[in-house]
């Protein structure tokens, strides 16, 4: 990829501007639910979300076999047709197993993959490099990066990122880095398109140039995820502020106060009667106080 022209007219978002990164619905018994996926994915996409996110981390993959990923993804695809983008969450600590993750997302039916720094090992920066670029290499997929240095315990650099856009698949990063400054530095040299990753950046990002989100809140609030990016688009910048002002108790509740967001996004979607089931362990159920405040967080935003 070469660096954008200040002239060119903004490039079309890889896969999409509103992106959920989707839970995976469990049944009572743990099993995969992929009828409760595929109602949920329909939901989304009926809601406002051009984009799914599966296999992510809100998506419990580091609990979900080969087989149900691939499963997963050929029963989203098959529930949002041409709808929305399907991108699958590809990464591992391993690059041999993350390529055989990528060739298989990409046989179900899979518009990308998302790929995780490896993790547990903390590769130095040209090894983590390598890495993306043997990814990149094997698939036909191209590639939405994802730094989250927070889980992974490593970060990819924004120099390595500017040099990483050289490759033709490599066209996106989900970007839960909280590095707001080095987004721009690489936003302005790159032609990458940026996902915010944390609810809580949403708006700012997308200020500054971002494609749009990958948002954990969109599980059960897409319209209003959705309505943020829009407003900001049709020029309204005052209204789109207030909804991500809004938004915020929602988005503290389930991404800040101390459980994963699969866990509280599990317990709304529980609660509010979706598609769901439980959490895989290690992750426990989240208790009935959290479920009510959590309960409580959202009829005030949905609330008229």
């Amino acid at each position: 990829m070469t660096n954008p022209s200040p002239l060119a007219p903004p490039l079309a978002p890889p896969f999409g501007r509103t992106l959920c990164a989707m839970i995976t619905p469990f049944t009572e018994a743990g099993a995969l639910d992929l009828d409760g996926a595929q109602r949920l994915a329909g939901l989304l996409v009926s809601r406002g979300c051009d984009g799914l996110v599966v296999n992510g981390t809100t998506g419990e993959s580091p609990t979900t076999s080969d087989t149900e990923k691939a499963a997963l993804v050929r029963a989203v695809r098959e529930a949002v047709g041409a709808r929305a983008s399907v991108v699958a969450g590809v990464g591992t600590s391993d690059t041999r197993h993350t390529v055989e993750l990528a060739l298989r997302a990409e046989k179900a039916g899979a518009d990308g993959a998302l790929v995780v720094t490896p993790y547990y090992s903390r590769p130095p920066r040209e090894a983590v490099e390598a890495h993306f670029r043997d990814i990149a290499d094997a698939s036909g997929l191209p590639l939405m990066l994802y730094d989250i240095p927070a889980r992974t315990g490593t970060r990819i650099e924004p120099e390595t990122l500017i040099r990483l856009a050289e490759h033709p698949r490599v066209v996106a990063v989900k970007d839960c880095s909280y590095d707001f400054l080095g987004a721009q530095k690489v936003m302005s040299r790159t032609d990458l398109a940026y996902y915010a990753g944390c609810d809580e950046h949403i708006l700012a990002l997308y200020a500054v140039g971002a494609a749009g989100c990958v948002s954990t809140v969109a599980n059960v609030i897409p319209r209003h995820i959705d309505a943020i990016l829009a407003a900001f688009d049709a020029g309204d910048t005052a209204g789109a502020a207030q909804g991500q002002r809004q938004a915020t108790p929602l988005i503290e509740a389930m991404t800040a106060a101390g459980l994963p967001g699969t866990v509280t996004a599990k317990a709304l979607l529980n609660a509010l009667g979706l598609p769901s089931g439980p959490v895989r362990p290690p992750l426990r159920p989240a208790d009935r106080p959290t479920t009510t405040a959590l309960l409580s967080a959202y009829g005030a935003l949905s609330a008229p």
